[in-house]
């Protein structure tokens, strides 16, 4: 390798460390009823270096993509890796996706190529056939529920093997921090999900979110967030890399055990989403919850009801942040700024909140989300062979967010909601936050998402307020119960106009609760629905 090795690419981070601190147990990876998977600086150097010859040796050259489809393993971060030495890159996919949009993901980021787990084999057989350019197919044994053995996959070769054979040492083939990395996608809440081509130097800069967020030494760092989501990989993965941070992974989030793998591992700090923490807030209250090595949270979307709450009960601190893969960024440190805030942006990016003309909307008035570099010349997002997607992503030199926002009278930056996400009921807009805290504290509530439906009214922009709740246990929901909590805790019109009991919410890699697939099996009229006129007391 003729250039000098740089923190901006993460082969480069893999070996420094693995030359200076090798037995240094920088991640760790945790399972219900498992042993931990442990891999030090040099155990990832070393592994991620024998998948890179075994991607070579089968044909995938500078800029090919393969895919990457499996929970939290190791062989996921060591996966990554081969692809900064390789010069490849990657395309995560979460573990949970199937059917069509499996194949279009597969087809769109033109991967030749795909590292799956055991458990995603019966998903990859059922579209192969439509995808003629994914020449190989990598599998992990796992033996967990749902995997398939690998030898009766036709056309599948054991991951596992392919690694256990010596592998030639590889050159880092990566030639600049400009060099792509992976394809990450978009959840596609508005159309088919659009790929978001990012460099090598964006995973290397990922790491000085740790400085920002104040990680040290001491911390070591939880996230049971998938490593398909690019929160993982910049907050916890990123940090513990280039700080030589001690992280845990979950294999999976779990709200009911998160507390405990913080004890058992000693984790200082955690990343949380919006849907996660009213998750975390609805089990029922334990005598611990305040006995835990936590002493801050890193939040992307803490509901402004359950802020404080939260902090309280369990005796923590929330570091509120906001953030998007294809850029933008702000941050509120822990004891400043007002609650519910998500804070400002560095000195090197300008944010604004922009009405429909461009023009900077006074305090308290709502536009969407908007940022550029202070210096540098205009914001650029590449969408995969979507030029045109580009263009209107970073339209008059802004990076447009699709959040609707605001400001207060001091300059702090508040997220209100998606672009077309929002809930305006009987004239009122309904913060979601707040019915999500009241239900999640009836005793019978497991989980919970609210989201707005098309009035019954037929009044223009107005919706309808639906609970999607998960009861606790799978017990039978007294809806009356619930409804009379509610109404006892909110005002007339944030009282849910329907009841939707289900068995989970069905969320995103991030834990963002999908909300067209509850809108999909909402029915007024069926037997999981209640309509809140139905359950009144009478008087």
């Amino acid at each position: 390798m003729s250039r000098e090795r740089t923190d901006q690419i993460l082969a480069d981070q893999i070996s420094l460390r693995a030359e200076r601190n090798p037995d240094f147990p920088v991640l760790t990876f945790e399972c219900a009823g498992k042993p931990d998977e442990v891999r030090t600086f040099a155990q990832l150097h070393e592994r991620a270096n024998g998948l890179a010859a075994a991607l070579i040796a089968r044909g995938l050259g500078r800029g090919d993509r393969f895919a990457l489809m499996m929970r939290n393993h190791p062989e996921f971060a060591e996966a990554m890796i081969a692809a900064s030495i390789s010069a490849t890159v990657f395309v995560p996919i979460d573990p949970r996706t199937r059917g069509e949009k499996l194949a279009y993901t597969l087809r769109n980021s033109g991967a030749r190529a795909i590292v799956l787990a055991d458990y995603n084999l019966e998903q990859l057989a059922a579209v192969r056939a439509q995808l003629p350019a994914l020449e190989l197919a990598l599998a992990l044994a796992t033996g967990e529920e749902g995997a398939m053995p690998i030898d009766l996959a036709p056309g599948v070769e054991s991951l596992d093997e392919a690694l256990e054979r010596p592998a030639p040492t590889v050159d880092v083939r990566v030639e600049s921090p400009a060099d792509k990395l992976q394809i990450i996608y978009t959840s596609g809440t508005t159309g088919d999900p659009k790929g978001v081509v990012m460099d090598n130097a964006r995973m290397g800069g990922s790491g000085m979110l740790g400085t920002l967020f104040g990680f040290t030494r001491e911390d070591r760092l939880y996230t049971g967030l998938s490593l398909t989501h690019g929160n993982a990989q910049a907050v916890t993965f990123a940090s513990a890399i280039f700080h030589q941070i001690p992280a845990v992974f979950s294999r999976r989030f779990t709200k009911s055990r998160l507390w405990d793998i913080c004890r058992r591992h000693g984790c200082t700090t955690f990343s949380l989403l919006g849907g996660m923490a009213t998750a975390i807030y609805s089990e029922p209250p334990k005598p611990n919850d305040r006995d835990n090595p936590v002493r801050f949270v890193t939040s992307a979307g803490m509901p402004r009801a359950i802020w404080e709450s939260f902090e309280r009960r369990f005796d923590v601190r929330i570091l509120e942040w906001y953030g998007a893969v294809e850029g933008g960024l702000a941050w509120k440190p822990i004891g400043v700024g007002p609650i519910g805030s998500f804070g400002k942006p560095p000195a090197t990016l300008e944010m604004k909140i922009l009405d429909q003309e461009d023009r900077e909307c006074p305090p308290q008035v709502q536009g969407e989300i908007c940022t550029r570099p202070v210096e540098g010349g205009p914001p650029r997002v590449e969408y995969l062979g979507n030029a045109e997607a580009s263009a209107q992503k970073t339209a008059r030199g802004w990076l447009r967010s699709g959040d609707i926002g605001h400001t207060d009278d001091d300059g702090w930056f508040f997220f209100d909601y998606r672009k077309g996400g929002g809930i305006r009921h009987n004239g009122d807009f309904v913060n979601a936050g707040f019915v999500e805290k009241v239900v999640a504290e009836h005793p019978a509530v497991a989980d919970v998402f609210v989201y707005g439906v098309p009035a019954s009214s037929g009044a223009p922009g107005e919706k309808d307020v639906v609970a999607a709740v998960v009861p606790l246990g799978g017990a039978r929901l007294d809806p009356g119960s619930l409804f009379a909590h509610c109404r006892a805790g909110l005002e007339a019109n944030f009282v849910p106009s329907y009841l939707q009991v289900v068995d989970e919410i069905p969320k995103t890699a991030s834990e963002k609760p999908q909300e067209r697939f509850l809108l999909d099996a909402f029915a007024p009229s069926g037997a999981n629905v209640f309509r809140a006129d139905d359950w009144r007391t009478p008087g």
